[in-house]
Order: structure tokens, then sequence, then C-alpha cells
């Protein structure tokens, strides 16, 4: 791979942009020269590991009411417009691009071309275009690294520009900061925020809206690993529900952290590399990620504890979304190239706080499409003090504000993939037994993972289950290495009738969060309601 500061074919690809640059041009920089760079420009610092450890500036995470998708005759009857679909008109794209254009001309630029999707019938090549070198390391880092450059021609061009700001009045946008998606012109456009991860999320955006569409692959927010024996488990879930602790098996091969693809025949990743939160990390609980903080990773907005250069992985000073962007190969049981089977076992993890929901179940085919679009948790409502009620959280398909189509457009995918396949789909919670957040106790770990451990190695398929009397999920009766008293969640509380009428109270919100769905589902979908 070639890692000279200047090539003419990237100054020709960036002036055919309208980029007119007398500066610099840094094109395919090695991670070491990124490295490097960032620190002479006093914009990170290394950790004592050798990570580099970067601030993002005013924004610490996404701006899901600041992404735009360009409004055309491509997207305009095929997008779900809504509160994370935000139409914009194509003429403040252009206004957008114009400036962004001319602002960059000024600046030294850093060029990278890397590709999504590890199985190459559906690769999709990148060209990342950035006015800094850390953002051009996370292009690295979290993107698949072609191995020769000489044919590349790129599908799609992210250009992002942390130090341009938007004007509102001009150019169609909310505040100055911004993402714009165009897919007739295949860019998007990423402004006035140094967030890495909406370079990231850009790309997934948009393969969610290609893959199922133009490939019938099913894309996915989600993690997967496979086993020994080629078998691949997929697990659904989010944030703080155990996604990314519960697929990290040592003895089962990482396909991938966060996003994937389901084709007729595998599962695929769409990433190189991984994007994981940092808070609390140890070593303890997540070897891998913790010894993946090391030279070529990217740490975002932590801070070291006083007088020294060690990372304090419990500070939530600067923002409780801390990450770490490193390669997939820095994990020592990843898969290369990163492609497994079909799924065998597909797992739904929730967090849930009221108590609720049996720590494992089995759904059919429409609970499962249901499930899948109320992508549902529930935390702990905030620090506040005094505040201790849970709050329930539905995230369509697990991964709403990046779903540019219907959610029933997914979830009927997935119902028919199950269906030939022969899938099994159980949901996990990982949240409260015994009573809410408050009176009941967290869910231990090592029963999560007897739990999955018994339904990957096909110990739950002859034995007997019940029926959730609300949510119609089956219960096992029994489970190896599980108390059996723990698999029914009304077995657990001290009252319950005060279960009974907890549980109708949680049915109600899955209900009122479906009422928005119901005109673009099927009726197997809909008969999988709670019962009220």
């Amino acid at each position: 791979m070639q890692t000279t500061t200047m090539l003419d074919t990237p100054t020709a690809a960036l002036k055919a942009l309208g980029i007119t640059t007398y500066k610099e041009i840094h094109y395919q920089q090695t991670p070491g020269d990124l490295v490097t760079q960032t620190l002479e420009r006093n914009e990170g610092v290394l950790n004592d590991t050798g990570a580099l450890v970067i601030k993002t500036g005013e924004f610490t995470g996404r701006s899901p009411k600041d992404k735009f998708i360009v409004k055309d005759s491509i997207t305009e009857n095929t997008v779900n417009w809504n509160d994370f679909n935000i139409p914009i008109e194509s003429k403040y794209f252009d206004i957008v691009y114009s400036k962004m254009m001319h602002y960059l001309s000024a600046k030294e630029i850093w060029v990278r071309d890397s590709y999504a999707c590890a199985d190459p019938t559906y690769r999709t090549n990148i060209r990342t275009i950035n006015e800094n070198p850390w953002s051009n390391l996370f292009a690295y880092n979290m993107f698949l690294r072609p191995s020769e450059l000489e044919n590349f021609k790129p599908d799609w061009h992210i250009i992002q520009a942390p130090g341009f700001h938007a004007d509102p009045v001009t150019d169609g946008t909310r505040q100055h900061n911004f993402a714009m998606v165009s897919f007739t012109k295949k860019i998007i456009l990423i402004g006035g925020s140094g967030y890495t991860g909406e370079m990231k999320k850009g790309i997934f955006t948009i393969l969610n809206y290609i893959l199922p569409q133009n490939e019938n692959v099913l894309s996915m927010h989600c993690s997967a690993n496979m086993g020994k024996d080629g078998d691949t488990a997929i697990f659904f879930g989010l944030s703080g529900t155990g996604k990314t602790t519960l697929s990290a098996d040592p003895n089962r091969s990482l396909i991938g952290d966060d996003e994937h693809g389901w084709t007729n025949d595998s599962v695929f990743n769409f990433e190189g590399g991984c994007y994981a939160k940092t808070i609390d990390l140890s070593e303890d609980k997540e070897p891998e990620i913790y010894r993946a903080i090391k030279h070529g990773a990217l740490v975002e907005n932590t801070v070291f504890f006083e007088g020294s250069n060690k990372i304090d992985f419990s500070s939530k000073e600067i923002t409780e979304n801390t990450r770490v962007s490193y390669p997939l190969h820095y994990i020592s049981n990843a898969l290369e190239p990163s492609v497994g089977k079909t799924p065998k076992n597909i797992f739904f993890l929730t967090a849930d706080a009221y108590g609720i929901l049996p720590p494992i179940s089995k759904l059919s085919p429409g609970q499962a499409m249901y499930q899948f679009i109320s992508g549902y948790t529930a935390k702990v409502a905030g620090t506040e003090a005094g505040v201790t009620e849970p709050k329930s959280t539905f995230s369509a398909c697990f991964g709403a504000p990046f779903m540019p189509l219907h959610p029933g457009k997914y979830a009927a995918m997935l119902g028919e993939k199950m269906k030939t396949h022969q899938v099994n789909v159980w949901m996990i919670n990982t949240g409260w037994s015994g009573g809410p957040y408050g009176i009941g106790h967290r869910m231990k770990l090592p029963y999560t993972r007897a739990m999955i451990t018994a339904a990957l190695e096909g110990k739950l398929d002859n034995i007997t289950y019940e029926a959730h009397p609300v949510f119609g999920m089956m219960m096992p009766l029994s489970c190896p290495d599980v108390p059996s008293e723990i698999l029914n969640p009304r077995n657990t509380w001290s009252d319950k009738n005060d279960y009974d009428v907890k549980a109708k109270e949680l049915a109600k919100q899955f209900k009122k969060n479906f009422e928005k769905y119901e005109a673009g589902v099927n009726d197997e979908i809909k008969a999988a309601a709670p019962l009220v």
C-alpha cells in the first residue's frame, strides 16, 4: 500500500470534486504517520500503552436531529421519513457542498481509500476526505483496507470537516453541525462535528438503504460470532444490553461487533474494525477490548488519572460515551475474512429494568418480527437524585436512527430468512429479576452466559416450555447451570399480583409504541402483540 504524501491521482480526484487545494495532500498514510502528525499538530497525546487519545470537541456523540437525507427522485417514495430520516432539498445539499469544497481548498487534506462489506460480492468502495489526521486514522481502523489500489474507484465519498460550520439561515440545516446523505451523488457530507462515529454510521445508513432493496441482503445492527463447527450466532441489542460482552466469547470467533449483512448463505461484517464503548472498561470484564488499546488505536474523550497518562475509564468528565476504535485484527479470535455461515441462532438482548421479561425465551417467527420492530430495552432513568423509576426505550430494528426504510421491510426479511433457514430466535433479558430496579437484582452474567451456551449447544431443543401469559414467548422450565426458579420471572417476585399488573403496564407500552408501524406490517406480526 502506498503511503506517499502527494500523488497525482488523488490531486486530480480532489479537483474533480471541487477541492482545488494548494496545500499538502496526505494520501493513504500509515497509522504511525497519522499518529505522528496528530501529535505534531497538538491534537492528541499518547496514553501509557501507546494509543492515541483525542477529544472530538463540541460533539461527543451522534446528533440524530442534524442528520439529513436528500429528498429527490431516488428517495422520495422509498425512505421512511421520520424524526431520524429527515428530508432536505437538493438545493441545500448543493449549497453546503460548494461551501465545503471552498473551505477544504485552503486546508491540508487527508485522503483514504477503503471499502465496506467483507463479502466481495457486495464490496462498496469508499474514499474518505478529512481535514485532520486522527479522523483519517478512524477511517483506517473502521473500514476495510484494500490489498491493492491500482484500479480503485470510489463508489461513495465521505467528506468530513469538523471546522466547517453551516449557516442555518442559508443552508437548510437546524444548526451549524450536520450530516447529509445524497443517494444521487453518492456523497456523505459531515461538518461542524468532530465525532468520528458520524462517518461510520453514514456508511451504515447507505448500506441499510441499498442492500435490502437491491441485493436482498438483510442489513443488521448486531454483533456476530461463529463456533468451531461453523455455527453462526447473531446478537441484537441496544446500548447497555450486553451485545459486545456476550458476543465476545473466547470459545467462538468474532465476525464483528456492530454491523452485518445476511445473504442467502452467509453473514458478513460491513466493517474492518471495532468502535467500542470504554466507560468503566476493565481488563477483567472486557480483556480483548482492554488489550486492543495500544499503538494504532484511537481513544476518544477520556481523561487521565492526575499526573499520569493512564486512562481513567470510570470518568464521565467529558462524556459517558467514551470510545475506542481499532482494526478487527487487534482482537485475538477475530475471523478473517469476517464472513460466517447462515446463522443457527439469533439473540435479542434486552436489559429490562422492570424485571418483567424472562431471562431466556424462545420466539416464534411472528414474535421475532414484532420484537425486532419494537427493539425494546428499559434503563434506569438517569443519575438525577431521587429518580429510580426505569424508563422504556424502543428503537426499531435495534438501530432506528440508521434505518432509512420502513422497519416492516427489515422485519419481513428477518421472518423470511428465519423460516427458510429454520433459525432459532431467543430473547435474553440481561436486566432485572425478582422485581424492578430498586427491589430486584440484576441477572447474574454467569447465568446469562450459561443460557446462551445452552441455546448454542442445542441443550434447549428437547425440553418443556411454557408460554408467558402476557407476551406469549416460550419460557424453558429448565436450563443447564441455571436455577429453574428464575426462568419464570413471575416466580421471582414476592408479590405475584404486582407482577401481573406491571406486566400488563409494560405490554401497553409495547402496543402504544407499535401503533406507528402497524400500517407497514403483515397480520402475522400484528398477531404477535402482547395481550392486555
